[in-house]
């Protein structure tokens, strides 16, 4: 099994990776799907369901898709030509392909169905390219899986290795195999991981890609650090991180700052990328967006409070996140509308805690123990965000996650890496826990505090 780190994380723009990202995502591949047809199109038309309908509007889904519908990618995103286009599509009723223009008004042809669920996964949609009759001539069905990934119907029914192309060194799909290479081998986690990325697109691809991706997750937290202001999407959330960061700052220095302050610095890095998100800022997929914010800022926190701590290990710390990361993708799950949000900030979190045991020194069977106590003490959590927004109670549970990261790598740290419960194990009562769990927590905005916050 390989999951490459650039799959892991991914540069994309908020609210979701699952419903942003993946929606704009799965209308580029259908334009592509479009350009190889026979036909003569002269409309087009939109359907999500699911997850993707219930909490639509508040994750911007609908908007999403109408830009990728228009041309825009999540890693090429330009916010202010993709405002004009779209006002342009609002007064117009059209959209422009490939020199052409094919009706699509997102009155009538952008459709939240509520009724119909698609079998494949909660955050189903389908894509159609009509005639000049208005009758669908080709039709695609897309699931958006997490993370910024998307399957069409055939993809996800052909399972999970029907991509899995070429070899490579280490082609661990469990923790128990991955600690058994290591044995073997000699290895730690990131040099097999690394190993792995090389193989298949090169050295220069991965060091320059890790850098990038540090870049946009360092960015992130400092555009979050200097921005205040009122988050978008109705319901008047204050953006905090700002107020709190320039409190910390003031207080630096003085003898009597308690030393539970530092957690106050992790849950700062974590909420700035969180608002960032909440807002439609350009942020990393971590491994999703709606836990982007637990990885930025224990790698930050890692930076910049440890003594010793070296930019130099950043690759280290990402590489082993991302093996960690592919575990969980592979054998359960990371996103919150099929496991809830123990997939996301709970994957983040044991993400986090492996990179960060990893770069301390920590030994492969410490960090797999380091990972499985964050993701341990996730198990169960709902994914209920108010008026389905990525918002309450999901830019606090960011920070709450960083600081479970870091205290699960330093617990790991005490001990020589035995331990009672394996990651698989952990691994799949996620899974097991995420099958069990009740629709309305699932991201659908049902239950939970969704329903019990007044949101208007």
């Amino acid at each position: 099994m390989f999951l490459s780190v650039f799959d892991m994380f991914k540069v994309g723009i908020g609210p979701s990776s699952s419903h942003t990202m993946g929606p704009m995502v799965a209308a580029a591949r259908f334009l592509d799907t479009m350009r190889a047809s026979p036909f003569h199109f002269a409309g087009l038309r939109a359907s999500l369901h699911g997850s993707l309908a219930f909490t639509g509007v508040g994750h911007a889904t609908d908007r999403a898709t109408i830009l990728g519908l228009a041309g825009f990618t999540p890693a090429e995103y330009d916010a202010e030509k993709a405002e004009a286009v779209l006002n342009k599509i609002h007064e117009t009723g059209q959209i422009d392909f490939d020199g052409a223009t094919l009706k699509f008004d997102p009155k009538s042809d952008m459709i939240f169905d509520y009724d119909t669920r698609l079998t494949g996964h909660a955050n189903g949609m389908m894509l159609m390219a009509t005639d000049a009759q208005g009758d669908v001539v080709l039709r695609e069905t897309y699931y958006s899986i997490g993370g910024g990934f998307v399957m069409t119907e055939a993809e996800l029914a052909a399972g999970k290795d029907s991509a899995e192309g070429a070899p490579v060194p280490f082609p661990f799909k469990s923790a128990a195999e991955m600690l058994e290479m290591a044995r073997a081998s000699g290895k730690n986690i990131a040099q097999m991981k690394r190993a792995n990325e090389i193989s298949r697109n090169g050295e220069v691809h991965l060091r320059e890609g890790s850098k990038r991706l540090w870049q946009v997750m360092t960015d992130c937290i400092d555009r979050g650090l200097a921005t205040d202001g009122i988050l978008p999407g109705g319901l008047n959330v204050k953006r905090r991180a700002k107020g709190i960061h320039d409190a910390l700052l003031a207080e630096r220095g003085m003898n009597q700052q308690a030393p539970h302050t530092i957690n106050d610095w992790m849950s700062v890095y974590a909420m700035a990328v969180n608002e960032e998100n909440a807002a439609g800022g350009q942020v990393v997929t971590a491994p999703t967006n709606g836990a982007a914010g637990v990885m930025p800022a224990t790698l930050r926190y890692y930076l910049d409070h440890v003594p010793g701590a070296s930019e130099a290990h950043i690759e280290d710390f990402l590489l082993t996140a991302a093996a960690i990361g592919g575990l969980v993708k592979f054998n359960a799950s990371i996103s919150g509308a099929e496991a809830g949000c123990q997939a996301e900030v709970g994957s983040a979190a044991a993400m986090s805690a492996a990179g960060l045991c990893a770069v301390l020194g920590g030994t492969p069977e410490q960090v797999e123990n380091a990972a499985e106590i964050a993701l341990e003490h996730h198990l169960g959590m709902t994914c209920d965000p108010v008026k389905g927004l990525v918002q309450v109670p999901c830019i606090e549970r960011n920070g709450l996650g960083a600081i479970k990261a870091v205290s699960a790598a330093s617990l790991a740290l005490r001990g020589d890496g035995t331990h009672l419960v394996p990651l698989d194990a952990c691994i799949e009562t996620m899974r097991q826990t995420g099958a069990d769990m009740s629709e309305k927590y699932k991201e659908t905005s049902l239950g939970g505090l969704a329903v019990n916050v007044p949101n208007c």
